[in-house]
C-alpha cells in the first residue's frame, strides 16, 4: 500500500484549492499554505514552477501517487496513440480506486486506495486488491458481501458533495458498479480545474 506522508489537507493548503470540493476542506477557511512560512506572500510563479504545481495538483487529486508510478503513468500516455492529456486522464481514471472513488463507495480517494487495498472489492467476480489495478470497459466492480453493510460505506453512497459520472453506472442496493466507458477530460467531475497539458509539458522539458 502506497504510504501517504504528510496530511491529505496539506495538500489542499499546498495547492490554495479544495481540489476535492470537501465541505471540511481547511482552505475554505484558510487560503494560505501550512506551516509557518504559510502567510508569506506568493511571488509569481516561472512556467517551469506553473507545470510543477499542475503536476503536484493533479497527482495529489488520485492520492498523492508516488513519483515513480506517476511518471510511469505519463510515458504510457505518451506512448499511446491519440491526444496525451487526454490519454493521461484517462488511465488516472481506469485506477481501481479511481473507480471505487467515483461510484461513492467511499467518501475519498485515500479511504478508496485503503478499501481496495484491504480486499474489499472484486472485479468481475475475482477479488483484486491493487488500488492501481487498471479497469477496462465493461469491467463489474463489487463491493464483496461481508463488507455491505459496513457504516462508512452506507454513509458514503448517500453524500451529496458529489454525483456519479456518466462513465460509470452504479447500483448502490446491490454495491456494484460498471466502468461503462473510458472517460475524456471533460467527462471528469474535477472540483477545480486540472491541467493535464501542462502535466505533459512539465514530462516533455
Amino acid at each position: 500500500m502506497s504510504k501517504r506522508d504528510s496530511s491529505k489537507y496539506k495538500i489542499d493548503r499546498r495547492m490554495g484549492e479544495n481540489i476535492w470540493g470537501r465541505p471540511k476542506s481547511p482552505v475554505n477557511r484558510r487560503e494560505y499554505g501550512p506551516g509557518q512560512h504559510g502567510q508569506r506572500r506568493k511571488g509569481k510563479l516561472s512556467d517551469f514552477g506553473i507545470q510543477l504545481r499542475a503536476k503536484q495538483k493533479l497527482k495529489g487529486y488520485y492520492g498523492d501517487i508516488r513519483e515513480k508510478q506517476f511518471r510511469k503513468i505519463y510515458a504510457e500516455a505518451n506512448r499511446r496513440k491519440g491526444d496525451t492529456p487526454e490519454n493521461l486522464i484517462g488511465l488516472l481514471e481506469s485506477r481501481l480506486d479511481a473507480v471505487v472513488y467515483r461510484a461513492k463507495f467511499v467518501a475519498t480517494v485515500f479511504a478508496a486506495r485503503q478499501f481496495v487495498n484491504h480486499g474489499h472489492v472484486t472485479v468481475n467476480g475475482v477479488r483484486t486488491n491493487i488500488p492501481s489495478y487498471r479497469c477496462k470497459p465493461g469491467d463489474v466492480i463489487e463491493v464483496r458481501e461481508k463488507s455491505k453493510q459496513l457504516a462508512f460505506v452506507l454513509e458514503a453512497t448517500q453524500l451529496s458533495e458529489r454525483d456519479v459520472p456518466e462513465y460509470i453506472e452504479a447500483d448502490h442496493n446491490k454495491m456494484v458498479a460498471t466502468y461503462v466507458r473510458i472517460p475524456t477530460l471533460s467527462d471528469v467531475p474535477y472540483p477545480v480545474q486540472m491541467e493535464p497539458n501542462l502535466v505533459v509539458e512539465f514530462y516533455s522539458r
